[in-house]
């Protein structure tokens, strides 16, 4: 199978402050080419982080870069290694070019229509590498001119999924790669900020410790900090088609997170 594609791999936004969020699984876009190969449920894109860009709407007033993928994460999983190895060994994971939903209903309507090598690769070519490239350039830039570079990877998954956790996860899943990708100073006062999230549970480095894009682009020895904050999809919007965005419950949350990247900047103001 060829893979070629019309659509930009992602849109971006240059800010003003020592801050990159990044969101590699917002996109929906799947070439028609290969929507015509995917099952029905498969063409709704179910596992989306759905609404993050709106989300958090107030990152370009607090002069943040906002870096945004364009494509499904069907295409290509953008947090995951370019060579599709597993982030957590032994647990039931998708791979970079996912052949299942989370549910584990198959993607393909013929099972002989999954990407080979040559297809994958295209795909990488096409998506994957150029955001990582944006992603690279731009913390380059803003460590550059700051001497400090912050990097928020934000994500939003259903509360429950029992393909990946029991039970109900914590609305405010934050990883740090173990305490590898950031200062643990950093780490403690954004979990403090979460605990102190009335309405809402919280972990640090619990089922979720950060993607690729975190354990590869948080380097706190070199002044550059990365942290993944995993969000309950139950806590801004409805977890089922048609998955809408529920601007009450976001209001709710909204404040949180503003302060969890104010808390970032802050940290980076300290240690310029």
């Amino acid at each position: 199978m060829s893979f070629s594609t019309t659509e930009p791999p992602f849109r971006f936004r240059q800010g003003t402050r020592p801050l990159l969020v990044s969101m590699p699984h917002v996109g929906t876009h799947v070439p028609p080419a290969l929507a015509a190969r995917f099952t029905d449920e498969a063409r709704h894109v179910p596992d989306t982080d759905w609404h993050l860009e709106q989300l958090y709407g107030f990152a370009d007033a607090l002069g943040a870069s906002v870096l945004v993928a364009t494509h499904s994460r069907y295409v290509i999983d953008l947090n995951r290694p370019p060579d599709g190895a597993s982030l957590y060994p032994g647990q039931n994971v998708t791979g970079l070019c996912p052949v299942d939903t989370f549910d584990e209903t198959p993607l393909y309507r013929d099972p002989a229509d999954q990407p080979g090598d040559a297809e994958t690769a295209a795909r990488r070519d096409a998506i994957w590498h150029p955001y990582h490239a944006k992603l690279a350039e731009e913390l380059a830039r803003i460590k550059a001119q700051h001497g400090i570079a912050m990097l928020w990877d934000a994500h939003s998954i259903r509360s429950v999924l029992p393909r990946f956790f029991e039970g109900k996860l914590p609305d405010l899943n934050l990883g740090t790669g173990k305490g590898t990708s950031c200062d643990p100073a950093l780490a403690q006062a954004l979990l403090a900020i979460a605990k102190e999230a009335t309405g809402y549970t919280s972990v640090l480095n619990g089922r979720f410790t950060g993607g690729y894009i975190t354990r590869h682009h948080g380097r706190p020895h070199e002044g550059q900090h990365a942290v993944q904050l995993e969000m309950t999809q139950s806590s801004y919007m409805q977890e089922a088609l048609p998955f809408d965005y529920l601007p009450a419950a976001a209001a709710g949350v909204q404040p949180h997170l503003q302060r969890m990247l104010q808390a970032v900047l802050d940290f980076a103001e300290t240690r310029r």
